[in-house]
């Protein structure tokens, strides 16, 4: 399930398919996104980069395709893969950075960037 705050400019993704199972956060206002990994117990987080995500007016419009069509053929799907190095938890300064929406998402997890 996708849902989509256009005030606060940040959409939440939830993911349930058993041991794959996740939560992403895509915090446009902050310029991160954040993926809890339910089967890792960690968060992946990486900068938002403009060249690869759509803008949050384009993730509505494509949400809304695909619900209204079971198969939309986009240009703008996008795969993430992580390699994680080492991993830290957040400290306030993080916080900060990374805004209170991943903060709820992450927090007590270790994180990757």
């Amino acid at each position: 399930t996708m849902t989509i705050d256009n005030e606060k400019r940040i959409v939440d993704v939830h993911v349930r398919s058993g041991v794959y199972s996740s939560d992403t956060i895509f915090d446009y206002p902050h310029g991160y996104i954040a993926t809890r990994l339910f089967s890792r117990n960690a968060c992946f987080i990486m900068k938002i980069n403009k060249e690869y995500i759509p803008d949050l007016q384009e993730m509505g419009r494509l949400a809304f395709e695909r619900q209204a069509m079971n198969t939309v053929y986009s240009p703008n799907n996008v795969w993430v893969q992580f390699q994680s190095g080492h991993s830290r938890f957040g400290r306030m300064e993080d916080w900060l950075v990374y805004g209170k929406a991943i903060e709820q998402l992450c927090t007590g997890l270790p994180l990757y960037q």
